[in-house]
């Protein structure tokens, strides 16, 4: 199996599987309608690519994975191992975090300062929200939409309509409110379009705890 996964990955980077290496195979050989593969590879080196194409082909690979890659091998160091998986674990894990307060409900979380979360997915299909949060022993939703060129704000107050039994459902349910948050993205971060909804929700939390 190391093998073939060897194989495999130089075959896939240097591209030799590709069209303009071996042909349109999916629509030769749907075309060939082969009963057996020796039909098939009669009709293969007969009318997409010669056998000896194929040839050429496996000795490129050859060269690749004994010259190509055996050299660059060569040349990682027990270091590089060693600050790769620093960089994986500890920067890129980081990085993730970051981007993930960085979404909208985590600026929520932190201009609020109360924990947000994700709804179960029972809420999700039954009320129609993305996260809530909790005061005391009741629930105030929230609905998350992207604003952007595919989808316009008069397509989001259409759905806010459908939805609003849903919604209404849910404060009946559990006591709060569900409210809609439009994100947007500006340069390479999402933003909250509709700022004036922070309000609200800060309004509704203070009822919930009063």
């Amino acid at each position: 199996m190391a093998k073939e996964w060897i194989l495999n990955s130089a075959m896939n980077r240097f591209q030799l599987n590709f069209k303009r290496n071996v042909g349109p195979t999916s629509e030769s050989i749907r075309k060939c309608s082969p009963k057996t593969l020796d039909e098939w590879r009669e009709y293969y080196f007969k009318n997409v690519k010669p056998k000896e194409h194929i040839v050429e082909l496996g000795k490129k690979l050859y060269v690749k994975i004994t010259e190509v890659i055996q050299s660059e091998v060569a040349e990682v160091s027990e270091q590089d191992c060693i600050d790769y998986m620093m960089q994986l674990v500890i920067d890129r894990t980081f990085d993730g975090y970051m981007t993930e307060i960085q979404t909208i409900y985590g600026q929520l979380q932190k201009i609020l300062n109360i924990k947000i979360q994700p709804a179960p997915d029972e809420w999700d299909r039954l009320f129609n929200v993305d996260f809530f949060i909790q005061v005391k022993e009741k629930y105030i939703g929230l609905q998350i939409k992207p604003v952007n060129s595919g989808i316009q704000l008069p397509e989001i107050f259409k759905e806010y309509n459908i939805q609003g039994d849903t919604h209404l459902k849910f404060t009946e349910v559990f006591g709060g409110k569900v409210f809609y948050l439009f994100s947007e993205k500006v340069g390479e971060r999402k933003e909250i379009k509709n700022k004036e909804v922070i309000e609200d929700i800060k309004k509704e939390i203070e009822r919930l705890n009063a």
